[in-house]
């Protein structure tokens, strides 16, 4: 049986996906099938990724049924319009080889050239693109909708003005990186959360806290950075092309006592090496 949270709107979300952020699509395909093979039933895949084609024909050759994967794209950040959000939405259908997406979101509140930049809220357009996946909902093309990298000014706005309350916020969070506040607002409006890069891009496990701390469990470092989300409420979202890091990262059955929790949540990190030029670790 693969775990599962409870989104609001009363369907179910496996705890952990495959992220592929950074998988060519070209190596998409055997990299999806592996982790389906292996016992995956998530797979997170972005227009912005450039590989929907490659993570639908992995979907396809791993021979596992289309109702048992759950399946999440997401609108181009740059689509704050109702017109280009509906016609990637197909487009996206078109590319992956799917029926129906289970999970479509908006991949950003702004364009990432204007990423978190004064001013720049585009709440208009955000509910553009919100009506645009209202309208795929109703239409069967997706069964879930959401959004990613929101603040809660941004996810108010969707809220007020919505017909359809977002079932996921996708964030970064991970040791170190933990929106504490996000997290509680969107708790309260029972927004289930799902942390990308949960493992800091690799960052985290250089951290000689969480070394030693996955030692006293003894587990690898990224599967203690696994259950931290987890244990948030989170679902985990990793990403690697390796099929035996895929297959640590599926042991999870452990509990981090109350303590250590603490102890985890109070780590800073903020170097991300190369990967700081990417708006979602530039700290903004």
């Amino acid at each position: 049986m693969v775990a599962t949270f409870k989104m609001n709107n009363g369907l179910n979300i496996p705890v952990l996906g495959l992220g592929t952020w950074m998988i060519p699509d070209e190596k998409a395909e055997s990299v999806v099938s592996q982790a389906l093979k292996l016992g995956y039933r998530h797979i997170d895949t972005a227009q912005a990724y450039g590989n929907e084609v490659g993570v639908g024909k992995g979907i396809f050759v791993s021979g596992i049924p289309r109702e048992e994967i759950f399946v999440t794209s997401k609108v181009a950040a740059e689509h704050k319009n109702y017109q280009a959000a509906a016609a990637s939405i197909d487009q996206s259908l078109k590319q992956l080889g799917l029926d129906y997406l289970d999970l479509m979101i908006i991949h950003s509140p702004q364009p990432w050239n204007e990423w978190r930049q004064s001013g720049k809220t585009y709440d208009k357009g955000n509910l553009e693109v919100w009506r645009a996946l209202e309208d795929a909902q109703t239409a069967g093309k997706v069964k879930s909708i959401g959004v990613s990298n929101f603040l809660m000014t941004d996810l108010k706005n969707i809220l007020k003005h919505g017909k359809i309350k977002p079932v996921v916020n996708q964030i970064l969070t991970h040791i170190g990186n933990t929106p504490f506040d996000l997290i509680e607002f969107c708790q309260k409006e029972t927004i289930l959360l799902e942390a990308y890069s949960p493992i800091a891009h690799g960052k985290a496990l250089q951290n000689a806290t969480i070394i030693e701390m996955a030692e006293k469990y003894h587990v690898s470092s990224a599967q203690l950075c696994i259950k931290y989300v987890m244990q948030l409420g989170m679902v985990a979202l990793p990403k690697t092309e390796n099929p035996n890091h895929m297959l640590s990262n599926m042991e999870y059955n452990f509990t981090i006592d109350k303590k250590d929790m603490t102890i985890l949540k109070a780590i800073n990190v903020t170097d991300y090496g190369e990967f700081t030029k990417y708006p979602v670790f530039s700290g903004k």
